[in-house]
């Protein structure tokens, strides 16, 4: 699989030579529930401003929250602040390469700190998201899904499979999830392109549909309180001011769901209460 991936992947910028490990870490936070080609130019104008942990550690969260617009789950940006934050204070500005230095961090989960530790430097750590679990599932498992998240079960998987040299280790972590993300996909796993179909048990059996437990179908977003807490959000960042209570009131006329995900908003750091109404964290 690895010849595969060298032949056909995608020139993403985070695989160049030379990207360095803070543009990793902010890569992969980026990445989680944003499409790739929505990551790729805020990544770039993000890197322009802050090109290391120290920039953004001193700038305002607001400033944070301001540049993610657009990249959704804005708690995203509060908590590579903090990140940022404590690489400057703890690592003299530098990102960590030991996965339990980097579990330490605030907001750095499983995947983020094995994936940083793999392709910033080098390190021989399975890495398993979304992609890589649908291709185990298949390949290993011969099951059309994977079954719900599984850590220690996930990455036991991963290792199995995994090369003991250290640069093939990375490169196979690269190339089995950009095997799940344009080959072996959810939807249309394009099977006749796949340069492991003759070993996966998923095909040799039939394709056979997945009978397993599903992972609970997200609410709609129109009329949810993430719609309201994106509307009220947006109004914060674009004021550069205190938002009184009577212009957020005029944004959407529910009260009791405005309210609610205008505490949501309180409660997870994303605004804060002034005298004057309501603002960005500074």
């Amino acid at each position: 699989m690895n010849g595969w991936f060298r032949r056909e992947a995608r020139d993403l910028p985070w695989r160049r030579a030379g990207f360095g490990a803070w543009g990793i870490l902010v890569s992969e936070v980026m990445l989680q529930q944003t499409p790739v080609v929505r990551v790729i130019p805020r990544l770039e104008e993000w890197l322009d401003r802050w090109p290391t942990p120290a920039d953004l550690a001193s700038s305002p969260p607001a400033e944070a929250i301001r540049a993610w617009q657009g990249l959704g789950y804005p708690r995203r940006a509060l908590r590579l602040h903090t990140c940022a934050v404590a690489i400057t204070e703890r690592h003299d500005g530098v990102v960590p390469s030991d996965v339990d230095e980097l579990l330490a961090l605030p907001g750095i989960g499983d995947y983020t700190a094995r994936a940083v530790a793999a392709f910033a430097y080098g390190k021989r750590h399975p890495v398993v998201d979304t992609n890589v679990r649908r291709v185990l599932a298949r390949c290993l498992d011969g099951q059309g899904e994977p079954a719900p998240p599984n850590v220690r079960r996930d990455l036991a998987a991963m290792e199995s499979v995994l090369p003991t040299d250290e640069a093939e280790a990375r490169v196979f972590n690269a190339a089995t999830m950009e095997l799940g993300a344009v080959v072996c996909t959810a939807r249309s796993p394009r099977c006749d392109a796949c340069p492991v179909a003759d070993a996966c048990a998923w095909r040799v059996a039939g394709r056979p549909p997945y009978l397993g437990a599903r992972r609970a179908v997200q609410k709609r977003y129109e009329g949810s309180d993430r719609q309201v807490r994106g509307i009220l959000l947006r109004e914060l960042r674009s004021a550069h001011r205190p938002v009184t209570g009577d212009e957020l009131g005029a944004l959407w006329p529910h009260a009791e769901q405005r309210d609610r995900a205008l505490a949501g908003l309180i409660a997870d750091g994303l605004a804060v209460a002034v005298d004057d109404g309501y603002a960005l964290p500074e």
